[in-house]
């Protein structure tokens, strides 16, 4: 049977098939060349450090502070001097960080309410959980949530999920300062045990082993440092960083609470109930404080218990740069409030005035963020959640109240003016814009300051009528109602 094709015709196919080969190469070297490599997502190095206020270096809230790790972290990322908390609590703060919801909405606003006994956040997805929904590996140490820990969220937990840190060592002897207080969370003074024993440093030597692990996922690595958190029992050599001759108090104004509406008054605890005898009222931290001759010593072990969260701090940072991660993770260093130690007369958390509100943030983002860069816009804390979710290029959770900053990262001269608001129980509000504090209570009593001059808050313009319209305008930005609480 004759072959149907001639030898042109042969000639003709094998020629045609040849160009066929040239072609498909040509259009897959066109491929290679136009089709770009992504990059792995990025590791995030999430790191909280609890009740720490403005006094570092780099926010320079005190003048004798030692944080080295801390101004070496913010010289390498970016700065947000003017990061505020959602509530001046650790539980409320940290449960509005973790889930991106505000305590107003979540009905959190207290310690020992449980997060998932919230209607509102009861299947809600924790920052954590939603990276390990997408494909990430979630691991953890120390204090990041607040008591409850959320099995949803994590892995592997160290030293457990419900034992979160180890146990500090305490003295056999408390109170150390001989002030009559009950139990051990308003004490301090020096015990005879090595850094090595404490907590906070086995919480970092976790996490740098971990750093030095390889992972076939992204990894969300937690690392939560309690101090400087009372009680600041540590040891001595810390203490011996500040001489208590040489102590700078803070400054303050005697009469400070005379314009002070009575619900602030009130939080700043001048007077509490006596717990022995009902009815009756005894002094409170700031008046015992002093009566006591405590305040030096007070403020010592206070940057005591800084300077040896910063040393924790820089193990973790030593082993990031000593990883193969370190050019492919996000960093975030925050606090979950500030704290005061003696200024409005207040000592500890738990007001709305700029001590207790003020928290510390920065970012350190490989390919967005440039060195030693300081934003002065006002951010909220819940702002975190948003923003990572941001960077690490994940789908956007809707549920979040609040906004991702990366706009300010590459942008950190972004006009920025939305102002942060803080809730202290139920119906208390203060709004931080960028040159105002405007505070209402849930009684309508109201506080007004104007940080362009007063950066202590010792002059309350509420009451003034020439700032009616900044009250106003201040006052747009609070919520409409409130969640009553939920989850005790």
């Amino acid at each position: 049977m004759k072959n149907k094709y001639s030898h042109a015709d042969a000639q003709s196919l094998r020629g045609m098939a040849s160009c066929n080969v040239y072609w498909l190469i040509f259009l897959l070297f066109l491929a290679s060349c136009t089709t770009k490599t992504l990059p792995p997502p990025p590791n995030i190095l999430f790191i909280s450090i609890d009740d720490l206020n403005d006094w570092v270096r780099v926010l320079k809230g005190h003048p004798q502070t030692l944080t080295p790790n801390i101004d070496r972290l913010a010289r390498q990322s970016t700065l947000f001097t003017h990061a505020y908390t959602a509530a001046p609590v650790c539980n409320p703060s940290r449960t509005a960080l973790l889930t991106g919801i505000h305590p107003f909405t979540s009905g959190i606003y207290e310690n020992k309410q449980s997060m998932r006994a919230s209607a509102v956040l009861k299947d809600a997805y924790t920052l954590p959980q939603y990276f390990r929904n997408h494909g990430y590996t979630t691991m953890g140490s120390g204090k990041i949530f607040h008591y409850s820990y959320d099995t949803l969220s994590w892995d592997q937990y160290w030293p457990s999920i419900d034992k979160i840190r180890p146990d500090d060592p305490e003295p056999t002897n408390p109170p150390l300062h001989g002030m009559p207080v009950y139990g051990r969370f308003f004490d301090w003074g020096p015990i005879d045990v090595s850094p090595a024993e404490m907590g906070d440093w086995q919480v970092a030597e976790w996490v740098s082993e971990q750093l030095g692990k390889e992972y076939d996922k992204p990894f969300f690595l937690a690392c939560g440092f309690y101090k400087p958190h009372l009680p600041w029992y540590l040891p001595q050599k810390y203490f011996d960083r500040f001489p208590l001759d040489e102590i700078v108090l803070p400054s303050v104004k005697e009469d400070d609470l005379d314009d002070v509406p009575a619900i602030g008054r009130a939080l700043a605890k001048e007077w509490v109930p006596n717990r022995d005898i009902p009815g009756d009222s005894v002094e409170g931290d700031h008046r015992m404080v002093l009566r006591y001759e405590q305040w030096k010593q007070g403020v010592q072990a206070y940057l005591a218990a800084i300077s040896f969260a910063d040393e924790c701090l820089g193990k973790v940072l030593n082993a990031l740069e000593n990883s193969s991660y370190r050019d492919n993770t996000i960093v975030v260093l925050w606090s979950d409030h500030g704290y005061h130690l003696g200024e409005k007369l207040h000592w500890r958390k738990s007001t709305l005035w700029e001590e207790a509100t003020r928290s510390l943030l920065m970012f350190q983002v490989p390919g967005v963020t440039q060195a030693d860069i300081v934003v002065p816009s006002p951010v909220s804390l819940v702002d975190i959640y948003p923003t990572l979710v941001d960077l690490s290029e994940l789908p956007p959770n809707p549920d979040l109240q609040g906004q991702s900053l990366k706009p300010l990262l590459k942008n950190p001269a972004l006009d920025w003016e939305q102002p942060v608001i803080t809730t202290f129980r139920p119906g208390n509000y203060s709004i931080r814009s960028r040159h105002w504090r405007y505070t209402r209570y849930a009684d309508g009593s109201e506080e007004l300051y104007d940080h362009k001059i007063d950066s202590l808050e010792w002059k309350n313009l509420a009451t003034d009528p020439q700032h009616i319209s900044i009250k106003q305008e201040l006052a747009e930005w609070l919520p409409k109602e409130y969640t009553p609480p939920t989850g005790k």
